[in-house]
């Protein structure tokens, strides 16, 4: 309350400020433009050419130290920070004093000449000073950081201000995922825009927001996934096509999900799961190699080596390493029943052996995942839209890549029987009609599509979100989504 009262008080000293330079006809806010000819990034990098020349530049003072006559600034902009040098020699008494009223966090244009310090730092020598903005609340610790987490999330404008390390992670995520497009476009994938509102949730197991469109009058959802149309794309005639954008999911919150996430997904002809796989290692270990110089890194202590090629395991094969069962011997839904009470894993009301082996996978195996590991051949009955492996068909030819415990990415080999796709909707509706809500719609216009017909198809989704917390070695979701869904405090 008393830091509160402290804020207060240092808030009102600068809206008197401000007044009292809107009295002089000094108002900031009606300035509309300022020409800047360099970065702080820029100067420091070409110290050599811009030496004794005119630049100008523009931030936020974030340090200021006042010496009678001279003083020094440190202003940051969009690259990073400068230091510039200030005296009444050069400004005139007027606009001296008034540089001397400015506050951290302000921001001001500067011109002059560069030079070094007898410190030898980079510097601006400034001929003229411009307030551009008055800051009206001041920066928290005065500058010291803002260690409070949840207020970093919801005031994520100041946390990019006082953690430099934090505009280091985004300028990084924004390079990782410009590396995943360029593999893509490189290897002749058209990038392309599919709706966020649909009819229809479908693509993924999960539970989608709803909302509802007035002239039409008829629910709507936001998309869970974007497959269903990128395998219409295919379908037509593209050959290989992608798309990075947002997905929802009515869901819950942890350091691993917020509803509103970034997914890439991905869709070649002719290929298949393990064409994929290749696909998967070389995204990864490219975009790492590129902006990280390795692929060995660390991950919240955990040394991770990204180097193809990965490990390639069977669901079934993992569960009988960590636990000794094997599935290739256990036929019936009781046998399977049985060997899930064995090892005391619940299995609530889930009574086939597919949902079992998955079941069992998720209890027993993904914890002792550390090192890229591809794990494949998942169960049909949790394998809605993917191919059958034709030496059992119970089984499909999907795999999961998991890194450190966590899944990073989905794919399969693509199911295109029209037929066996519609017979598997009709099993996704009883589950939603007894209460599954994040079992899917049945979608007549994809099964029409099928019965056009797609070729063989291999199909790749990855979490991006997640992707970046590992090569950023970040540990909440939140670190890497600039706003992430925060529940209001009021």
């Amino acid at each position: 309350m008393e830091e509160e009262l402290d804020i207060n008080k240092l808030m009102q000293v600068r809206r008197e400020k401000l007044e009292e330079l809107k009295k002089e006809g000094k108002n900031p806010f009606n300035i509309t433009k300022y020409d800047v000819t360099n970065s702080s990034k820029e100067i420091a990098e070409n110290y050599e050419t811009l030496e004794g020349k005119d630049v100008s530049i523009a931030g936020r003072i974030i340090a200021k130290r006042i010496m009678g006559k001279a003083s020094f600034c440190h202003i940051q902009d969009g690259d990073g920070k400068i230091q510039s040098y200030v005296s009444l020699n050069d400004l005139g008494e007027e606009n001296y004093t008034d540089f001397k009223r400015y506050d951290i966090g302000d921001i001001i244009g500067i011109k002059g000449f560069v030079f070094k310090t007898k410190t030898e730092e980079i510097s601006v020598h400034a001929k003229e000073v411009v307030l551009l903005t008055k800051s009206l609340r001041p920066l928290p610790e005065k500058f010291h950081g803002l260690k409070d987490t949840e207020l970093r999330y919801r005031q994520r404008y100041v946390d990019l201000i006082v953690n430099p390390e934090v505009r280091e992670t985004f300028l990084l995520r924004n390079k990782l995922l410009r590396g995943v497009k360029n593999v893509l476009d490189n290897k002749g994938y058209l990038e392309v825009e599919t709706p966020i509102l649909s009819p229809i949730a479908g693509g993924a197991t999960a539970r989608p927001f709803v909302t509802h469109h007035n002239t039409l009058d008829m629910d709507m959802y936001l998309r869970i996934a974007n497959e269903l149309y990128l395998k219409r794309l295919i379908v037509g005639g593209f050959n290989k096509v992608y798309e990075m954008g947002k997905m929802f999911r009515n869901e819950g919150i942890s350091i691993k999900h917020n509803p509103e996430f970034t997914n890439i997904e991905l869709y070649s002809a002719y290929e298949d799961y393990n064409d994929m796989m290749d696909l998967t290692e070389e995204i990864v270990s490219t975009i790492a190699k590129e902006n990280l110089g390795t692929t060995k890194i660390t991950y919240q202590g955990t040394e991770i080596d990204l180097t193809p090629k990965w490990k390639r395991i069977t669901m079934i094969d993992s569960i009988k390493e960590v636990t000794g069962i094997d599935f290739n011997e256990i036929n019936t839904d009781e046998e399977a029943i049985a060997a899930a009470k064995s090892i005391h894993v619940n299995i609530e009301e889930k009574t086939k052996r597919g949902d079992i082996i998955n079941t069992i996978f998720e209890a027993k195996v993904e914890e002792t995942l550390i090192q890229p590991t591809f794990i494949c051949d998942y169960p049909v009955e949790v394998s809605l839209l993917t191919k059958r492996k034709p030496s059992d068909e119970r089984l499909t030819e999907r795999f999961e890549l998991f890194i450190g415990t966590r899944e990073y990415a989905n794919a399969y080999s693509e199911l295109n029987d029209p037929i066996d796709q519609y017979e598997r909707f009709v099993e996704q509706v009883k589950a939603r009609d007894a209460g599954d809500e994040e079992a899917n719609m049945m979608d007549d216009d994809f099964v029409q599509a099928l019965e056009y017909g797609m070729p063989p198809t291999g199909g790749l989704g990855i979490g991006i979100d997640r992707l970046i917390m590992l090569l950023t070695d970040s540990a909440s979701i939140r670190d890497v989504i600039l706003f992430p869904t925060m529940k209001p405090l009021n």
